[in-house]
């Protein structure tokens, strides 16, 4: 029993020298004899991190600013900070008060699919830009037994402000923190920092535009990057298992340079993200630019929203009625009702599309309730329920008949009284 607490003792004596050095060695050189293929994991870039008995690979990889993947160069990222460092705009994506290098592109590859304890990460990597140069740092998990080495390696050098990702909130990071809480004992905190989503930023502008947006589809049709013998994503948890059994990094060569991948194009989806954001009245594509009209409003940026707005609604396109109507309602919410009036008029006349049919019926609405006027209200809800039959006949309308005809019973009685 007293050689058992000695070693008790030791082994925690071991594992806080751990956590005192910020920086714990990559290399310790009488321990890389047990180390399968090292000199091919070397030629990967890849270097071992010694921890707690045990260890992980630690991969880098660096970049030029004036490299390009896809139709950015790395560099213009620092174009971009400058921009949101002096708009007045509030958004979530706003790295105003943040420097670039605060910016934390992060993503993970997994042995599954689900969030739990049984899932578990093989892979965390992350990229950051600097003055002079961009960072890709790889951490990764050897063997199963060696997680503790894994989130030690990455939670010394990681000193982050913003989390970048894409669908990170809802999977990358539950995992991190679900792994980790299997182990915090023995390994830092995980510390607490901004999320800048960027899942969720494509989904909001690109959803009604692209099949999917899938990092790899928005990639290839927003981003203009084209990988070449890229592993599929899907594949990588088979062939970390297929590594496990070999232990030869030639196996796993093409998940990590995935990954690398991914990391990269956060930050070119973060740089065209933030220009969509920051001049939405460049936005070439009529529909991103309605969607972005419609991101502002709901964050409560209504200026923002109206001069978008204003710029979709001169169009021929389908965006432009809705741009009128959205516009409108805007206007009737600042209690600015001869603008929202005049729109209404304007798309009631356009007469297709079941725009007559709403504005009719808002003209209807202002009328009774605002201007007491229930006789020209009558006849703006009389105008409503021809224009919704006439679309009925030919296909479905969002619009109830009922509440038609209820406005309608409802005015006659007024106007009689």
């Amino acid at each position: 029993m007293e050689g058992l607490n000695k070693m008790t003792i030791k082994q925690k004596l071991a594992r806080l020298k751990g956590h005192i050095s910020t920086h714990p060695s990559i290399c310790e050189r009488e321990e890389e004899t047990d180390i399968p293929y090292l000199e091919r994991w070397r030629d990967l870039n890849a270097e071992p991190f010694f921890f707690d008995g045990d260890y992980c690979f630690v991969r880098e990889v660096v970049y030029s600013l004036d490299d390009r993947h896809g139709m950015y160069r790395f560099g213009e990222l620092h174009v971009i900070h400058e921009m949101w460092q002096r708009t007045n705009l509030s958004h979530p994506l706003s790295s105003k008060g943040h420097d670039v290098s605060d910016l934390f592109f992060f993503d993970t590859e997994t042995t599954g699919l689900g969030s739990g304890a049984g899932n578990t990460i093989f892979l965390l990597g992350h990229a950051r830009v600097y003055d002079d140069r961009v960072v890709v740092r790889q951490h990764f998990l050897p063997h199963p037994g060696a997680e503790v080495a894994l989130y030690q390696s990455f939670l010394s050098e990681v000193d982050y402000t913003t989390l970048v990702t894409y669908n990170g909130k809802a999977f990358d990071w539950p995992v991190v923190k679900t792994r980790h809480t299997l182990i915090r004992d023995t390994v830092p905190k995980l510390p607490s920092f901004g999320h800048f989503d960027l899942y969720h930023a494509a989904r909001r502008i690109w959803k009604y535009r692209l099949e999917s947006v899938r990092l790899a589809h928005v990639e290839k049709e927003i981003l203009g990057v084209e990988r070449t013998e890229d592993i599929p994503g899907f594949l990588a948890p088979m062939m970390y298992f297929d590594f496990l059994s070999s232990k030869h990094p030639d196996g796993i060569a093409g998940v990590l340079k995935h990954n690398e991948m991914d990391v990269l194009s956060l930050i070119v989806l973060y740089i065209h993200l933030s220009k969509q954001i920051l001049q939405a009245q460049e936005i070439d594509h009529t529909t991103d630019q309605f969607e972005m009209a419609r991101w502002f409003a709901s964050i409560g940026e209504v200026g923002e929203a109206k001069k978008v707005y204003k710029q979709v609604a001169e169009g021929n396109e389908q965006e432009a009625a809705k741009a009128k109507w959205n516009l409108s309602l805007i206007y009737k919410k600042e209690k600015k009702y001869d603008e929202a009036i005049a729109i209404w008029q304007e798309l009631l006349q356009s007469g297709h599309d079941g725009w007559n049919v709403k504005a009719a019926i808002e003209l209807a609405k202002i009328y009774e309730h605002l201007f007491r006027q229930p006789e020209r209200a009558y006849q703006y809800a009389q105008t409503a329920y021809r224009a919704w039959k006439g679309i009925a006949r030919t296909h479905r309308s969002n619009e109830s008949p009922h509440e038609l005809l209820k406005r309608l019973e409802r005015l006659e009685r007024k106007i009689k009284k």
